[in-house]
């Protein structure tokens, strides 16, 4: 029987790649890998010299927190051009976050109509619900929770006080589920934000101080401890410090449920080397610090770091060109450029790059949010979901970007290669000039069973 596709290159496995290789694929899955002769198929593609990675998970994005449900459409669109084939997505839609199986329908029912990629979604609660609703979402497969020690809307993504974040750490320890956290504290920003303006301190420089490392880090050790008190699995979604993931190695240590993850333009950009140049463009929260990317790059070579994501977030430029920085809006997009500058920035010591990129990228965030061994690496019986990356110096232009923003503090910058190709469960969905497959090509894909600490 002929497979319904070969694809031909160099396979990055698990343990080691594959060179001159082939994989087969069947009804959506990998069902053959192997060197010499290919079976007979009804499509083939041969790569030659690039190389062929699973399909990147992008642990953390935003592709509703702006434009609503219907965000879900550039984003996957630009997710796919990037290589990605799978985006775990923030609960935090306009205008209502996803918080019970009503707003849950809603985005699935979006993703059907709407996704060029594969969606898992991440659910939350707001300050004064009751906990009712967590196992019918859960049974549904969202893949994890996310709260946020720091109100960014009253509405949409509000703060979460202490004592309801203990009652669902406590409501969530006999599952699988992570917890994540929006880890600054909210009176210490509130202040030091005040002082900032009171000073006229409008640059992005300023961004750190009115947002400083002891608001990040208080934060987290608060959450940390409330995951010991549980026994809940606590995430940090973005830790902007070394010392951050030391603290999490430490609770670790101590037997807690603990992981922290890394935003890639954390190890791109400097306040002082690219502030003058970016300004605002480069506004994340918590802010990108001077200096810290060298201790975080050791952190991801030391397993310190769980997965690498983008926190891609659909801001129209506009939010972002006004006077003072701490009015633009925090966010930059990401999902498209993830796999490149990630693959881009680990050219710097003698680790199995292609290996750390298919780790970092692609197996731990399945493997993360219970994705695995459906999505997350090449094997058999693993959706087909690939990312065919040819190197060769490439200058990234934001207006060829293709989710609907045309701007990006990637702008400019050289990558080391470009994605040429990415299947989605085995169909083409671009082809390195357009994409080609449909919107509601992509799938809502559930937790299943198993976890980071089962």
């Amino acid at each position: 029987m002929k497979a319904d596709l070969v694809v031909r290159g160099q396979f990055v496995l698990p343990e080691r790649t594959l060179r001159d290789g082939w994989l087969a694929v069947s009804n959506d899955k990998i069902v053959a890998l192997g060197i010499g002769e290919a079976p007979p198929s009804q499509d083939s593609f041969d790569a030659g010299p690039a190389l062929v990675f699973p399909g990147v998970v992008d642990g953390q994005t935003h592709a509703t927190s702006y434009g609503g449900l219907a965000g879900l459409e550039p984003t996957t669109r630009s997710a796919v051009a990037g290589g990605v084939t799978t985006i775990v997505d923030m609960p935090y839609d306009n205008p209502e976050p996803m918080y019970d199986m009503v707003r849950f329908t809603a985005k699935r029912e979006a993703i059907n109509d709407l996704a060029h990629c594969d969606v898992a979604l991440y659910a939350t609660v707001m300050p004064d619900q009751a906990l009712d609703a967590l196992p019918a979402l859960i049974a549904a497969g969202v893949v994890a929770y996310k709260i946020s020690y720091f109100e960014s809307s009253p509405t949409r993504f509000p703060r979460i006080p202490a004592d309801r974040a203990l009652a669902l750490m406590e409501a969530l320890a006999a599952t699988n589920l992570p917890l994540g956290l929006h880890n600054e504290d909210q009176e210490i920003v509130a202040a030091a934000t005040a002082a900032c303006r009171a000073a006229r301190m409008n640059d992005i420089a300023a961004h750190s101080t009115a947002r400083p490392v002891a608001a990040e880090l208080s934060a987290t050790t608060h959450f940390l401890e409330l995951g010991v008190a549980t026994g809940a699995h606590a995430h940090l979604v973005h830790l902007s410090t070394a010392r951050g993931f030391d603290l999490i190695a430490a609770a670790v240590q101590t037997g807690s449920r603990a992981t922290g993850e890394l935003c890639v333009h954390y190890l791109w950009f400097d306040p002082e080397t690219d502030g003058d140049e970016l300004g605002a463009l480069m506004k994340v929260n918590p802010p990108i610090r001077a200096g810290a990317s060298d201790e975080l790059w050791h952190r991801v070579t030391n397993g310190g770091v769980a997965f690498i994501s983008s926190d891609h977030s659909s801001w129209p430029v506009d939010n972002k060109r006004v006077a003072s920085i701490h009015d633009a809006g925090a966010g930059v997009p990401g999902v498209e450029t993830l796999l490149p500058a990630f693959h881009t920035v680990a050219n710097s010591d003698g680790t199995d790059r292609p290996l750390l990129v298919a780790r970092m990228l692609s197996e731990a965030p399945a493997r993360f949010f219970g994705l695995w061994p459906n999505k997350g690496a090449i094997i058999i019986g693993a959706d087909a979901d690939l990312a065919i990356y040819m190197p060769g110096d490439t200058i990234w232009d934001a207006e060829s970007a293709h989710d609907e923003l045309r701007w990006s503090p990637y702008h400019g910058r050289r990558f080391d290669g470009r994605v040429i190709r990415t299947y989605v469960r085995g169909k083409l969905a671009w082809d390195g000039t357009d994409i080609v497959n449909r919107p509601g090509d992509g799938r809502y894909v559930p937790r299943r069973a198993g976890g980071w600490f089962a």
